[in-house]
């Protein structure tokens, strides 16, 4: 799997690379099946395009989960926690949501980017998987499970706009 790093323009500063199993379930039994190479740092692998809402995540998986829930919500992967604690916000962001994974540098990354928000009067809402990360919940609980605890978490206006149905 290739994944497009990109600047807050959506210009491309690097590569995102996974390697998958033949059976397409799990990352490939390779002693480093994910490699990153660029320019990453405040940068991401983007869905959607950002305008005054945006979730953020450390992984592309952990990213991609939420997003199966809530398709219409802009998302970025940072790729790292250390690349998550630096994400750069679009000018016009009002309200993030950070996709914590539950492990202690997530926990710090989650931190760090909270304050830094809340700094710059971004209202910033942690969403906390019960599991390890969102992908282990979806793939534990499933879709409806995934969904109600989203839905819950979510700002009124936010289930409004970017909930189906």
């Amino acid at each position: 799997m290739i994944a497009a790093v990109t600047d807050l323009s959506g210009r491309q500063t690097g590569a995102h690379r996974t390697w998958l199993a033949a059976d397409g379930l799990d990352k490939a039994p390779i002693a480093t099946p994910r490699r990153a190479m660029g320019e990453l740092l405040g940068h991401g692998v983007r869905f959607g395009v950002a305008d005054d809402v945006l979730a953020v995540g450390e992984g592309i998986e952990t990213v991609l989960s939420p997003r199966q829930v809530l398709p219409g919500m802009p998302m970025l992967a940072a790729l790292s926690a250390a690349h998550l604690a630096a994400v750069l916000f679009p000018p016009t962001l009002r309200r993030l949501y950070v996709l914590c994974d539950r492990d202690p540098a997530g926990n710090r990354a989650r931190d760090s980017l909270l304050a830094r928000a809340a700094s710059l009067g971004i209202e910033a809402i942690a969403l906390v998987p019960v599991e390890g990360d969102f992908n282990d919940d979806l793939r534990h609980f499933g879709l409806q499970a995934l969904q109600a605890a989203l839905k819950d978490a979510l700002h009124p206006d936010d289930r409004r706009r970017f909930l189906p149905g």
